[in-house]
This record gives C-alpha cells, sequence and structure tokens, in this order.
C-alpha cells in the first residue's frame, strides 16, 4: 500500500478499515498507537463493531475495495496484493476517468499525528550477551540498532539516518523497521524486517554487510538457495544455536536455518527449517507441521521454542533428526487461530493473546504476552502459564505493581533476570527474578 500512495500521491486515496481479530485491537488508543509504529500515513477507521466489514461483504484479512471517483465499487481482491499486480489495473482506471474528466487532485488536507518524543521509538526487539556484557536493542521506528552495557552507556548506534537498505560503516548503513536482533562473538544478527533481510553488524567497527536477502518480498516458498539470491518474507526475529543462525520468517509461517559456518554467514545457503508455508496450529513432523506468524525464537536445549503470535500459542520444534512440533500453550486443529484470550492455569483453559516473544532463564520459559500487555511463565512439563507481570500502563517497581504496554522483545538478562522491549512505552525494563523488582535502562546516548 505504501509503494502504491506514493507512486499514485496526486490521484489515489487510501482509507483503512481496522476490522480486528483481538479485543486489544479494539480500543482506539492501541490503534492510535499502531498506526504510529507501523508508520500509516492514511486515514484508518475503527471498524471495533465490524459494522463496515459485513456492510462491504469482506470475507479476509486483507480484502480490497476498488472505489471510483463516483462512489461505486470497481474492484475486489482477497488476500495479498502487490504493486505488480496493482498498477495494470489503477493506470486503466486512470486513464478513463481522466478522458471522463471526473478525476480531481484535490488535497484532502489530512496530517498526520506525530509520535513520543524519547530516545526510543517504539523498540522492537532485544538481545543480551552475558560474555561481552553486551545489551543490544533494536530500536524499530527510528531504524537502528543501539548497543549499549546493562547501565543504559551506549557505545555504538548503527543506521538512524533514514529508512532504507544500504550496507557500510554504522553511519553509511540504513535499516527498515528492524526487529529481532541476535550477539554472537564479534557480530551482531539483524532480523531487517521491512527490508525482508538478515543483515550483519561487526561490533568491532559498527560496519554492516547483507547475509541474506534481496529487499524484495518473497512471494512462492523457497527451498535451500544461495542466502544473498533469496527473497525472504517479513523476518521477525533471530537467534543462534550450535552455529547455525534460526530465522522466524513470520510472512510465511515457518523457521529457516542458516548455517553460519567460519565466515558468520557471509556465504551461506538458508531455507526452510520448520513449517509447511500454511497458516495454522497442527503439531507433528517439522516441515509438515503448520505454524500462523512464528514471531520470537527461544532456543534450548530440546529444542527451539517460538511465540506463535496469530495462534496466540506458545510451541517447540525439536532438535532430533526427524525433529517434531510440539504445542504447550494453544489450540491445536481447527479454530486454533481464534482461541485467545488472558488466563492463567491449564494448557485447557489458558490463554494468550497475540504474544510476540519467548526467552528462557535457564529451565524456566517465559513468554510476552504482547495484547495482555503481561510476561507469564509457560511451565512446559505440565502445560501450565502463570502470570509474571504486567498489566497495562507505564508503573515500574515490585512485580505485583509494574506495568507494560504491548511488550514486544523479550531475553534472558544478567544472572537470573529478563529484559523486555516495551514497545509502547518507548523503553527497555529490566525484570530482577530474585528481587521481584522492575527498572528502566534509561539510555546515554553519545
Amino acid at each position: 500500500m505504501r509503494k502504491l500512495e506514493r507512486r499514485y500521491s496526486d490521484t489515489l486515496q487510501i482509507v483503512s478499515v481496522h476490522s480486528p481479530k483481538f479485543p486489544t485491537e479494539r480500543e482506539t488508543e492501541n490503534l492510535r498507537q499502531a498506526i504510529l509504529r507501523l508508520r500509516i500515513e492514511h486515514p484508518v477507521l475503527n471498524d471495533a463493531d465490524f459494522k463496515y466489514w459485513q456492510t462491504f461483504g469482506a470475507r479476509a484479512w486483507p480484502t480490497l475495495f476498488f472505489i471510483d471517483p463516483n462512489g461505486n465499487v470497481i474492484g475486489l481482491h482477497e488476500g495479498e496484493l502487490t504493486e505488480d499486480m496493482a498498477v495494470p489495473l489503477i493506470d486503466g482506471w486512470l486513464a478513463e476517468y481522466e478522458a471522463e474528466q471526473i478525476l480531481s487532485r484535490q488535497h484532502l488536507g489530512l496530517e498526520r499525528e506525530t509520535g513520543h518524543d524519547s530516545a526510543l521509538s517504539f523498540p522492537g526487539k532485544v538481545a543480551w550477551d552475558d560474555d561481552a556484557g553486551r545489551l543490544v536493542i533494536s530500536d524499530s521506528n527510528n531504524d537502528r540498532i543501539i548497543i549499549a552495557d546493562i547501565d543504559g552507556n551506549v557505545s555504538q548506534v548503527v543506521g538512524g539516518s533514514q529508512a532504507g537498505f544500504t550496507d557500510g560503516s554504522a553511519a553509511e548503513a540504513t535499516f527498515n523497521q528492524p526487529q529481532g536482533v541476535e550477539s554472537y562473538g564479534d557480530y551482531v544478527f539483524v532480523a531487517d524486517n521491512e527490508n525482508h533481510a538478515i543483515r550483519r553488524i561487526d561490533v568491532r567497527d559498527g560496519s554492516v554487510i547483507t547475509i541474506a536477502g534481496t529487499a524484495e518480498q518473497a512471494r512462492m516458498l523457497p527451498s535451500g538457495e544461495p542466502a544473498r539470491r533469496t527473497a525472504l518474507s517479513s523476518p521477525w526475529d533471530v537467534a543462534v544455536h550450535d552455529g547455525d543462525l534460526y530465522v522466524a520468517m513470520a510472512g510465511i509461517h515457518q523457521i529457516w536455518r542458516m548455517p553460519l559456518g567460519d565466515d558468520a554467514g557471509s556465504d551461506s545457503y538458508i531455507g526452510p527449517w520448520g513449517g509447511s508455508g500454511r497458516e495454522g496450529i497442527v503439531d507433528g513432523p517439522r516441515m509438515q507441521s503448520e505454524l500462523a506468524q512464528v514471531s520470537g525464537l527461544a532456543p534450548g536445549p530440546s529444542g527451539v521454542a517460538f511465540a506463535d503470535s496469530e495462534s496466540s500459542g506458545v510451541r517447540e520444534i525439536s532438535w532430533d533428526p526427524d525433529g517434531r512440533t510440539t504445542t504447550f500453550i494453544g489450540k491445536t486443529g481447527e479454530g486454533g487461530l481464534f482461541h485467545f484470550g488472558d488466563a492463567d492455569g491449564g494448557r485447557s483453559v489458558a490463554r494468550l493473546q497475540h504474544p510476540l516473544d519467548v526467552a528462557r532463564v535457564g529451565d524456566e520459559l517465559y513468554v510476552a504476552d504482547t495484547f495482555n500487555h503481561k510476561i507469564k511463565q509457560v511451565f512446559a512439563l505440565t502445560e501450565n502459564v502463570n502470570t509474571l507481570v504486567g498489566g497495562h500502563g507505564d508503573a515500574l517497581g515490585n512485580f505485583s505493581e509494574l506495568q507494560l504496554d504491548e511488550p514486544g522483545g523479550l531475553t534472558n538478562g544478567p544472572g537470573r533476570s529478563l529484559l523486555v522491549a516495551d514497545t509502547n512505552n518507548h523503553r527497555i525494563v529490566h525484570l530482577d527474578l530474585e528481587s521481584r523488582l522492575g527498572r528502566e535502562i534509561v539510555l546515554k546516548l553519545p
């Protein structure tokens, strides 16, 4: 949509009608934050009661309706639509309306809201390297990666001059809405979400290279190919295990694997490792199982746990050669994509709402229950879930009082602690599991 509205800036007006799946998405203030986070530049209508969905007869997310200058619906498309697919249609209609002299180029006079004034802007993910004492933050809406210590002393800022897709020095490199980050030796790997690429930062000099992706979104389900010639689709997180880089490929509901080798992925291949590509919540052999918008990864001794956001589930794929997918929290099979809520307890009653990340602290597993504004502990063996901390707001201090606002990133911190990318509060929160206190890590930028 962004490409189309820029291409036809004086002749095409886009209006998004937001018909929400999740209860949290019905709140106008939450929607406002999402519009700012996604940098949407056109009007958005909150269709909280599905009035417009029903009036227009929509059946799928997304559904596109094309309307002519006289207000008549002249086209309908269900599902994703690329710029190349839309351009011939729009060009044909524009030529027709120009000839009929009914096309208006009047500016609507709409102004976009401004965002929050803080060091961070909607931080997406966070990583901690215990050996190096390195804190890595994807400052997503500022299109940059920040490297600091646990006290917030910033040592490097990479990117951030503008959104783009450029390799080079820390000052030259550009990202576009980066999400997942992983510290590994002298490198930081980045899931550069809207560039559909995996980038690598050399922390010794801050330089950036692309190790996977073409900056074009994958429209097919490719097999293993040379990484820099393979199109990716909305990579949302990255994690390293036994010398391999695993990628949460949210756009095509899979987990991919990329061997790093001796050159940290400079000349590697990448391809699907788990998930058939069909959206759903079905367990079984890893390449036959169905995943749903994988958004966060946490490797462990038995396998890689992941946040399956569209199924509101926490699941794991085992490391076995014939690895299998197992669901800890969530409803497998039919109806699983609409099984969500906010409830602790055993699997039969537990509910999450669009979780975006998972983390391990020793043998313990935690989940960022994003739309419930909480961090919860998942007991995999008993398939139980308990709330650790949270509730909608911005209070800090004791776990009983601490509040969050759509936390999107979660990782283990120093000692027995968690680090949270508290996305809509524009901050990183350190949760000490021993003292049960939470504090903001205030960044000291150079």
